[in-house]
């Protein structure tokens, strides 16, 4: 047998040499100061608690010499004296091909502990493509769900929003786009959502056919800040794996607002200064960081879907106002049509696609901007028609728009198992009128 030893050395010159070990000074809220490391901000430590179990935790800041960390676990058992060891390496997920239809946690572990993932190690922090480097979006990225391909035409590597209050639909259409979408694989990024809803996503909404191609990150709102945080984090840097490899990604992110609120707690506590709601300034320093890393690349392209969950339906609120001035276009939801029980209950009067206009062609951008007249007319004469003042033939716009109105609404109304193919949707459209 042939030894290298060559690469033997080579192994053991990058074995560490020397330990860095510290102690926990005190623990103020969420956070824990060490003193006696010496460490960078996003380096990985272990606290050893009273219980001998070690508890994995972030360098988060510095403060007066000390070292503020925030763990990735509970904080029981941890007192002033326990021993902390600094690991001198970020986190960073494992990638392969093993992590199709598994269900992983805020920081890449699956949930199931018998299952063992194989690969390379993707940092959580990778830069974004180069922006001279980027191609430019071309093909269209079929969803499967009329209202979107129909009014609102997203391409390979566009990033949309999809704004909502509470219970109007975001992962239902989400597991509609999952299940239909011709993409190679999805990842979802379940980030602070209830516990209950997971299950009933994977299940209900997701199926067994979207989950054979899909990778579901889980960060479900028990979990400590940093955890919600790293889940949105891991889920993009699984994301850009697969697109490294050449594939067209799917990445579906419920919800971004939580992600911020995560980020908000981490600051607050590590005593940064409150904005506008409450809102840190390093909030709105890491949304462009995280949404930017998405989109297309030389290998492969991310199309990437954000949902927004607006506060008390306030479509201009921080975050919401934010992410729309980021993202290449928003798919926003209506309480008012879902209320009417139209689903997917999308506001097309109210939502754009920035890229349409780029990748479509003119006949079915025509077909559409007709249609979108039809609804935009309707909704302006709709109080005059419901208590009869108006009087048919006096507007000839409005007497179209009568004669219009169901059949632009049936089309915009889809059943949740219910998939249409982009070239249907299209030329239904256009053969509308």
């Amino acid at each position: 047998m042939n030894i290298d030893f060559e690469k033997l050395t080579n192994k053991v010159k990058n074995i560490p040499t020397t330990v860095c070990e510290g102690k926990v000074k005190k623990i103020i809220g969420l956070t824990v100061e060490v003193e006696g490391i010496k460490a960078f901000v996003g380096e990985l430590c272990e606290v050893y608690n009273n219980f001998g179990n070690p508890i994995e935790c972030e360098v988060v800041g510095f403060r007066d010499g000390y070292v503020i960390l925030m763990p990735l676990g509970e904080l029981a058992g941890i007192g002033p004296g326990c021993k902390v060891i600094a690991k001198g390496i970020p986190l960073s997920v494992k990638c392969s091909d093993d992590l199709l239809g598994k269900i992983l946690d805020g920081i890449g572990n699956p949930i199931d502990k018998d299952v063992i993932i194989s690969g390379e190690r993707y940092s959580l922090f990778n830069e974004p493509p180069d922006p001279m480097r980027r191609p430019r979006i071309t093909n269209i990225m079929p969803t499967g769900i009329r209202a979107i391909d129909g009014f609102l035409t997203c391409g390979e590597g566009q990033r949309i929003g999809i704004f909502a209050g509470s219970g109007v639909g975001k992962s239902t259409t989400l597991g509609m786009m999952a299940r239909t979408a011709k993409a190679d694989v999805n990842v979802i990024a379940l980030i602070g959502e209830r516990g209950r809803e997971v299950l009933d996503f994977i299940e209900r909404d997701l199926g067994e056919e979207g989950m054979k191609k899909s990778v579901v990150v889980c960060a479900t709102s028990d979990k400590s800040p940093l955890v919600r945080l790293k889940g949105a984090l891991t889920g993009t840097a699984i994301a850009e794996y697969f697109r490294d490899q050449g594939k067209k990604v799917l990445l579906m992110m419920d919800s971004v607002t939580r992600f911020a609120m995560a980020q908000r707690e981490v600051g607050l506590a590590i005593g940064e200064p409150p904005a506008q709601k409450g809102y840190t300034p390093s909030v709105f320093a890491m949304l462009p960081k995280l949404m930017e890393r998405t989109g297309t690349s030389e290998k492969g392209s991310i199309t990437a879907f954000y949902t927004v969950l607006v506060d008390g339906d306030d479509f201009n609120e921080p975050i919401a106002d934010t992410v729309r001035g980021i993202l290449d276009g928003h798919i926003v939801l209506s309480r008012k049509l879902a209320h009417k029980n139209h689903y997917p209950a999308i506001d097309i009067l109210n939502s754009v696609s920035r890229l349409m206009k780029e990748i479509a062609t003119d006949e079915h951008n025509k077909a559409a901007s007709d249609a979108r007249d039809i609804l935009a007319t309707y909704k302006e004469a709709e109080d005059l028609i419901n208590i009869g003042a108006y009087e048919k033939g006096s507007n000839k716009n409005i007497d179209k728009a009568i004669d219009y109105i169901d059949i632009v609404n049936g089309y915009l109304k889809q059943g949740v198992n219910e998939s249409t193919p982009f070239d249907v949707s299209k030329e239904t459209l256009i053969n509308m009128f």
